[in-house]
């Protein structure tokens, strides 16, 4: 009997001393393990309502893309509504109740009432995202839908060329964990909205265009219009890109992100570059 006490108050001071140096020693770790959750956490897509939006220019192959994005949504647990024109964004009543709307999209045009419609959705917290030309590059007339991406498209040097793409904001959740990689696409040359968010970028050589060496320009950004967020990642000419490992990610966090407007806290966003 002595022996059982004995053994059951070492085994009781023992877990006491343990919970002690757990509380004193990892109190400044079990933050910092926090504080990184934090930074990493995404919204799921799992039920998310999602608007995929495919037309315009063929070059950029805008079916291919929304059957990859499909796929990979699908996976994740999204209810995807695939179609292939524009003039579901003059239907109030089908982009209310979406979460997020993609959009490949490239030189097209856009009526009022759709841009109208878009525009609506998307001020009241709907998200809205995509890449490449479909994306940055949809309406070359329509300065309301450029307002609201945050770039448009004006040259990419040399065409298809090998370049890097740096992560400039690596406690971002949409760049958390991933570092700079190598790929070969077109290097888009952007007129930017000064005050986005620029998560990731690319440096121009002067090699096909000796005036902009050294120039630095967003491969990946985001920023709100209204109450809805806006993701943009810049790779894609072909969108077999998305495919790859860095692409696929980079893509995927961003629409995780911009999927979760309508339930998260706004972001502070603005990053001023002319201050």
């Amino acid at each position: 009997m002595k022996n059982r006490s004995f053994h059951r108050i070492a085994c009781l001071i023992f877990c006491l001393l343990l919970i002690g140096a757990c509380q004193s020693g990892g109190g400044e770790n079990a933050e910092v393990a926090t504080a990184s959750m934090e930074t990493t956490a995404l919204p799921s897509l799992a039920g998310k309502k999602v608007l995929l939006v495919h037309g315009g220019w063929p070059g950029h192959k805008p079916a291919l893309f929304a059957e990859i994005a499909n796929e990979l949504l699908e996976k994740a647990g999204a209810e995807v509504m695939l179609v292939d024109s524009v003039e579901v964004y003059a239907n109030e009543e089908v982009m209310s109740q979406m979460d997020l709307i993609i959009q490949s999209v490239t030189m097209d045009k856009i009526s009022k009432e759709q841009i109208k419609g878009l525009a609506k959705a998307v001020k009241a917290g709907v998200g809205f995202a995509g890449a490449h030309g479909g994306f940055c590059d949809s309406f070359r007339n329509n300065t309301e839908y450029q307002f609201m991406t945050g770039a448009q498209f004006v040259a990419h040097p040399g065409g298809q060329v090998e370049y890097t793409v740096n992560i400039s904001k690596t406690k971002d959740a949409i760049t958390a964990g991933l570092s700079d990689f190598n790929t070969k696409t077109e290097q888009y040359y952007l007129h930017v909205d000064p005050n986005v968010k620029v998560l990731a970028t690319t440096t121009f050589t002067g090699e096909h265009a000796e005036w902009i060496d050294g120039a630095v320009m967003p491969v990946v950004w985001k920023k709100y219009h209204g109450d809805g967020r806006i993701f943009c990642i810049a790779l894609g000419h072909k969108p077999e890109e998305f495919r790859e490992e860095m692409a696929q990610q980079l893509l995927m966090n961003g629409l995780r992100w911009a999927s979760g407007s309508k339930y998260e806290d706004k972001e502070e966003w603005l990053s001023p570059v002319y201050q």
